[in-house]
């Protein structure tokens, strides 16, 4: 089967399907950025798009290299003070959706922004948590994007920036967290969704063309897959068009930075 769309357009607009038209979600810079407005610019066009700098209701024209870009405010509803944004939005229980990656995933959806290696001494230093530990225990539910890798699904993660699942099961709650946490893991090879009792992430959807064992071997832990596992539905004509325009909108605007 010849394939006409990468496994990172797969991965987006797997993404980008599992919002909805009525969702308020607070958007991470990068591939969860690309998803979200891939998901406004197609199926889910009343979408809220809140962006941690404090900009409410954005519809940027292109993706934004960060949470500063000036794109964001340009094109927002309105831009309230961070405080506001964390403290009244946030912590006031009024976004449905986050939307997050990282550099490291444990297989109960923790995430790691923080570093590489030891803390004291780290391999790689990475930009750190911003606001994500707080939107992981704050948004009604969190979505996660990240390209499948070993050295990126591992046993153990280096340092826990933003919290999912804890140590699996109900530790999640016994930290007083009362929101639902990660409940997708969307790659560019698979869907993952935490085992209802366990937490533990397992694989409920294979990309067309993707096979278990490349999931087994890009996965740091012995990954497990669902009773019944889905094929993921290819991309369609009209969302690879609509994603490809808005990237090479962005790729123009950019230049090399995007």
């Amino acid at each position: 089967m010849s394939m006409n769309y990468t496994p990172a357009e797969m991965m987006t607009i797997a993404a980008a399907r599992a919002l909805a038209n009525n969702d308020v979600c607070f958007v991470g810079i990068g591939a969860p950025s690309a998803a979200c407005n891939l998901a406004r610019l197609t199926h889910a066009p009343d979408i809220v798009l809140i962006y941690e700098s404090g900009t409410i209701e954005t519809k940027p024209n292109i993706l934004p290299l960060s949470i500063g870009d000036g794109e964001l405010c340009e094109t927002a509803l309105v831009t309230v003070s961070v405080p506001e944004m964390f403290r009244y939005w946030l912590q006031g229980g009024r976004v449905t959706t986050g939307f997050l990656g990282g550099a490291q995933i444990d297989k109960f959806a923790n995430l790691n922004t923080t570093v590489v290696g030891p803390y004291e001494k780290p391999e790689v230093r990475l930009p750190g948590g911003g606001g994500a530990p707080e939107i992981a225990t704050s948004c009604g539910q969190i979505f996660i994007t990240m390209s499948h890798k070993k050295r990126a699904f591992v046993e153990k993660i280096d340092f826990v920036t933003s919290l999912g699942h804890g140590k699996g099961g109900d530790d999640r709650a016994k930290h007083g967290v009362t929101t639902a946490g990660p409940t997708k893991v969307l790659t560019d090879l698979c869907v993952m969704e935490p085992d209802a009792k366990s937490k533990e992430l397992t694989v409920v959807s294979l990309h067309p063309g993707v096979t278990r064992e490349k999931v087994i071997e890009s996965t740091g832990w012995r990954i497990k897959f669902a009773d019944k596992v889905a094929v993921t539905p290819a991309p369609t004509a009209q969302e690879l068009k609509v994603l490809r325009e808005l990237q090479a909108r962005t790729k123009a605007a950019h230049g090399e930075a995007a």
